[in-house]
């Protein structure tokens, strides 16, 4: 059954579209209307406007338009019903449907209900009750005063089974499905918080979703902080703490500072910058990051962002270009986090927000900072160390920029240095000697490898394989040339990254003979978008990537597909001339193959010719699987 016209139009009229996009998007009233950057496409320029009188919203940009529940519905993917739903309980708006629908926003709407009541009741323990004297001595020695903790709601966590659940009334549906308790080993409700000074986690709209608990001083729990699991209201990589309180800042200056802990956070607002936010016990991730970019295009880390290395690069320069945003980095003085400097000087942490400085320029800057600079050998130390920081900026004009700053701080040729950048870009990190190559197949996954094709840990031996090489037949001529600029392999997964729409449905792991690199292309087609695909690689095709990610591509699509297939061809043809020898049939294939190669030479080859050959090197792998595992 349907919601009544008139309930609809109940809600539409109840919600008010400004706040509601303002969830979203940082919106500024101009004259009549609400301007600010589309929440549907990446711009830099505002072109969503919202009418709040006639409660509609249009995009000069991407001409996305409708209203509240139009928004709704593509903000979260839901349908008209559902969005409805969503609207009338944030309007607190009955409709009328039948018993059985609306389940799911019925229940989200009741573990809400359960995580309010909860962050409530741990409030009013910690400010009243008996039990928490431990705890606001604790705050008290960290400097929070009555004021910091009603600001924050911050909360105390009895030491006690089922204290919250037993004062609340808790079902266990409803404890377990809030994250506020579990069942024990005995079969009962038990809290999921104990002894532990709690800090709400808030969405946008300032509902409380979530709580990370901190242990007091002197507590034999070995887990120093607790975050509650995921539920259906709460997700760790779409949630940030505090971004309910620091919007309205965030937007006025256009800049959101990123740190690490609750703690830091506080830390921040007390010391007068009340933009911070922090993830919650997870890496930054892209869902934050989008969500960041709807109310600005400026993030602060205020972490160790240099500690995060080559990995965390390629991700915040994929995101800078992707989402069209800049990153950059607070330096704070050795040794200190936000918490203990905003107590300490509190103009030093201001100071350090003010002066961060872009990701890269950080990096070299910490190089040459802890280099010797004195001797002509460490000079060279450092710049190399600086260059191999340089070569994973994607943009060549940022990359000469910084070469220069190199020269000058290590007194060497700005020539010689880009001849050194071009070389490291080239060649990448250091890899074993090449083994001598036979006209075998690469070996099929089996028990004791991944079956990504990933060869051993980490720390375990190196595999013998070169992973920055694509071995005889690689080059632009596809005739032994061993130029290092067309390596089919590596640039047939840089456009993967790149240009995934000009080469997704043309690329197969029987065009790749590196196990890393068929490793590589399988993690990308097996990941929704880049940054899982790094997240989810086994260490060395993670590594891979992400030097890729920072790569541009060198060639043309085209090319470098029908360099794959040419060398994927002659690396098959010896084994089939084998087979010949005792099949007529093999003998016919290879007499078909071997004429297919020499159109696909000569340019000749059309493309329907081509997918059959591509299909038939699948085949060939598929067949060499099957005969390994027999």
């Amino acid at each position: 059954m349907g919601i009544p016209d008139e309930d609809v139009a109940r809600v539409r009229a109840a919600t008010d579209l400004v706040a509601l996009v303002g969830e979203h998007a940082a919106l500024k009233r101009v004259g009549t209307r609400w301007v600010g950057l589309c929440p549907f496409h990446t711009e830099k320029s505002p072109s969503f406007s919202v009418n709040a009188e006639a409660g509609f919203y249009h995009c000069f940009g991407c001409q996305a338009s409708g209203d509240a529940i139009t928004f709704v519905r593509e903000m979260e993917h839901l349908d008209f019903v559902d969005a409805v739903r969503r609207l009338a309980d944030k309007s607190g708006i009955t409709i009328r449907e039948d018993g059985n629908a609306g389940q799911d926003n019925q229940k989200r709407k009741v573990f809400l209900d359960a995580m309010e009541r909860a962050t409530e009741w741990y409030h009013q323990r910690l400010l009243t009750g008996p039990d928490g004297g431990q705890a606001r001595d604790y705050l008290r020695s960290r400097g929070y005063d009555g004021e910091v903790v009603r600001r924050f709601r911050l909360g105390w966590a009895p030491d006690g089974w089922d204290t919250l659940c037993t004062a609340l009334k808790l079902s266990e549906d409803i404890a377990v499905g809030a994250g506020l308790g579990f069942i024990n080993r005995r079969g009962k409700i038990q809290d999921a918080f104990r002894a532990r000074v709690l800090f709400p986690i808030c969405d946008p709209s300032g509902n409380p979703v979530a709580l990370g608990g901190r242990i007091l001083p002197g507590s034999d729990d070995p887990a120093k902080y607790k975050n509650s699991t995921e539920t259906p209201v709460y997700s760790k990589r779409r949630t940030l703490y505090a971004l309910n309180w620091a919007k309205q800042d965030v937007i006025k200056s256009g800049e959101v500072v990123v740190c690490e802990g609750y703690t830091d956070v506080i830390g921040f607002f007390e010391a007068g910058v009340p933009r911070a936010v922090a993830t919650c016990g997870t890496a930054l991730a892209e869902e934050h990051v989008r969500l960041l970019k709807n109310f600005a295009t400026r993030i602060v880390l205020a972490f160790d962002a240099d500690g995060a290395g080559q990995t965390a690069a390629g991700r915040f320069y994929e995101w800078e270009r992707k989402l069209e945003i800049d990153v950059a980095v607070a330096a704070l003085p050795p040794g200190s986090d936000p918490a203990d400097l905003a107590k300490r000087d509190p103009a030093a942490l201001r100071a350090a927000v003010e002066g961060a400085k872009p990701f890269l320029q950080f990096r070299i800057e910490r190089i040459l900072d802890a280099a010797d600079l004195s001797t002509p050998e460490g000079r060279a130390r450092a710049a190399d160390n600086a260059l191999g920081a340089v070569a994973e900026h994607p943009d060549d004009l940022v990359r000469d920029q910084y070469v220069m700053q190199v020269a000058e701080r290590c007194r060497l040729d700005p020539t010689a240095l880009r001849d050194r950048l071009e070389r490291i870009r080239r060649e990448g990190p250091r890899t074993p000697p090449k083994p001598e190559r036979t006209p075998t197949r690469a070996p099929a996954s089996s028990d004791d490898r991944d079956p990504r094709g990933y060869d051993g840990p980490p720390d375990g031996p190196e595999p013998e394989w070169d992973a920055w090489d694509d071995g005889p037949g690689s080059g632009a001529n596809g005739r032994g040339s061993t130029s290092p600029e067309f390596r089919p392999g590596l640039e047939a997964l840089r456009l993967a990254i790149h240009r995934p729409e000009a080469v997704g449905d043309r690329l197969e792991t029987a065009l790749f003979s590196d196990p890393l690199q068929r490793a590589a292309l399988v993690a990308l087609m097996e990941a929704d978008d880049l940054g899982d695909a790094i997240d989810a690689a086994p260490h060395r095709v993670q590594a891979l990537l992400v030097r890729l990610t920072v790569e541009e591509p060198r060639a043309e699509p085209d090319e470098v597909v029908s360099q794959l297939v040419r060398d994927s061809v002659r690396r098959e043809l010896p084994l089939l001339a084998v087979e010949a020898r005792t099949s007529p049939q093999a003998m016919e294939t290879a007499a078909q193959v071997a004429g297919w190669l020499q159109e696909l030479d000569a340019g000749d080859l059309s493309a329907e010719a081509t997918r059959q050959l591509v299909a038939w090197l699948v085949v060939r792998e598929s067949q060499s699987g099957v005969e390994a595992d027999g």
